[in-house]
């Protein structure tokens, strides 16, 4: 079971923890404006100008009890609440905030705060915001200081990532009782800035069965014994590389080098004897690639192209008992040919799609905006329909294998979104499959370490401009290193 600061529930399950709690008397609201305030008193300069945007319902509950707390604690608090027509919750935390002296603002009027406390609407919006909300979202925007969201930014869909119409922009979130997937895919990221999560001490037994979890896998099935040899490592081959775009096959086998396979065999179609910069990576003709051994874990689709050939490679390797990821041209492969798609549902070794949502759309039928609106949906739609499992790149990586709850990668960068980073993906994915981690478990843990790579090169050059392969997989090698130092030594 997933711990709660892990675990992805979707709005129903949410609305029972939340019934369950208040059940038992543990005063949600309550908690959750000592929790804000906590952030406050941690984040924002005692006695600083705070403007406390409260809407109708239970967010904007939690952000005038907030109020209230942060008046005591010194601070100048200014509520605004944009509509008088309020539920019971909030009528009583104004009553409160009345009582300690506080006013209320209707409009936004010419407030400069320095911090902004956004609760005008939480992960209840039902509708897309418009009119005069969405005005005075947009209005809010422009404030040029930091901005708190409460939960989740308001007018950002929970579940989805995606603006309902508009949404808050916010430097900060403070997420309750859990986090939420909108916090980490779609445009999320963008909307949420830096995200942060306040259980308000509510008891694990609470929380219903998650949909989803952002919990990573741990690296300790990579431990090795010091009497290994190249041998215990697996090998990995890498078959794509047609005429002229042998350069993804070999970034593939590089990352599947750097992350720890024993041996890797690169098949392309140019005529290479060598990769100079890796010249431990053995390179096949393309016409071997009909032959690869039984035990090898198979990357086929990097710079592997559209031809003819390209399409009797695919249609021959999924008839292998190998253990398949399928990336790059393999896929769009797959997606124009039914019975390519017949001869993969019909495996009974795992295979792992890995689309970006172009390929992924592609794959549905449907377009990219369709996948991007509902990265969830889409990353589980692929699952059930080709009986495998997924990994939807993007701002939020999803995986997703038909009947498990999903998975979310909370961390990422833009630093990535270059060419080349997922053939480093795809090889890295099939390194920790030669060494014995299972699929979902592989493919998460990679694809963290990649994401992780990319925000410690922005990190560490103050942007996202410029990040390489041979950089990336140094990041991706020490990020492994010093998860496996963490795990200590192996178990006999």
């Amino acid at each position: 079971m997933n711990s709660p600061e892990h675990s992805l529930l979707a709005l129903p399950a949410l609305r029972q923890l939340e019934q369950q709690a208040e059940a038992a008397g543990l005063q949600l609201m309550q908690r959750a404006a000592q929790a804000i305030a906590r952030w406050c008193q941690a984040h924002v300069p005692p006695g600083a100008a705070i403007l406390v945007a409260a809407g109708p319902g239970n967010n904007g509950g939690d952000a005038i009890l907030a109020a209230c707390l942060l008046q005591e604690a010194g601070y100048r608090v200014d509520v605004l609440l944009p509509e008088p027509r309020v539920n019971s919750a909030v009528a009583a935390a104004l009553q409160r905030w009345q009582a300690l002296g506080g006013s209320v603002r209707p409009t936004l009027g010419d407030a400069q705060p320095a911090w902004l406390l956004d609760g005008l609407f939480g992960v209840g919006l039902s509708r897309p915001l418009g009119g005069a909300w969405l005005h005075l979202i947009r209005r809010l925007n422009a404030l040029p200081c930091p901005k708190l969201a409460i939960d989740i930014p308001s007018g950002l869909d929970a579940w989805t990532g995606q603006p309902r119409g508009g949404a808050l922009r916010a430097s900060h979130t403070l997420s309750l009782l859990g986090p939420k997937p909108g916090l980490y895919t779609g445009q999320g990221r963008d909307y949420c800035g830096q995200t942060s999560v306040a259980l308000l001490d509510c008891p694990p037994a609470y929380y219903p069965a998650a949909s989803g979890s952002i919990a990573v896998p741990s690296a300790q099935p990579l431990r090795r014994r010091h009497s290994s040899h190249k041998g215990s490592y697996g090998n990995v081959s890498v078959i794509g590389g047609a005429r002229g775009m042998s350069g993804a096959a070999i970034l593939a086998g590089r990352a599947a080098l750097a992350l720890g396979a024993g041996k890797v065999f690169v098949h392309t179609q140019d005529a290479l004897l060598l990769d100079p910069a890796t010249p431990e990576l053995m390179l096949r003709p393309w016409q071997d690639g009909m032959n690869v051994p039984a035990a090898n874990i198979m990357l086929i689709g990097p710079g592997l192209g559209l031809s003819d050939p390209a399409h009797q490679a695919l249609d021959a390797l999924l008839l292998h008992d190998n253990t398949l990821v399928l990336d790059a041209d393999a896929l769009n492969l797959l997606a124009a040919d039914s019975q390519l798609q017949a001869r993969l549902r019909q495996r009974s070794h795992p295979v792992l799609l890995t689309p970006h949502p172009s390929e992924a759309a592609r794959l549905l039928d449907c377009s990219t905006e369709q996948v991007q609106a509902d990265r969830i949906a889409a990353a589980q739609q692929l699952a059930r329909q080709f009986a495998c499992t997924v990994l939807l790149k993007g701002s939020g990586t999803l995986l997703a294998t038909s009947g498990q709850p999903f998975r979310l990668l909370a961390h990422g960068s833009p630093a990535l979104a270059v060419a080349g980073q997922g053939d480093l993906l795809g090889g890295a994915i099939c390194a920790l499959l030669a060494q014995g981690m299972p699929l979902l478990d592989a493919a998460h843990l990679a694809a963290d370490l990649h994401a992780c790579a990319g925000e410690q090169y922005e990190a560490a050059q103050g942007g996202p401009i410029g990040l390489n392969a041979t950089t990336t997989l140094q990041l991706m090698t020490h990020e492994l290193n010093q998860r496996l130092k963490q795990a200590g030594a192996p178990a006999f």
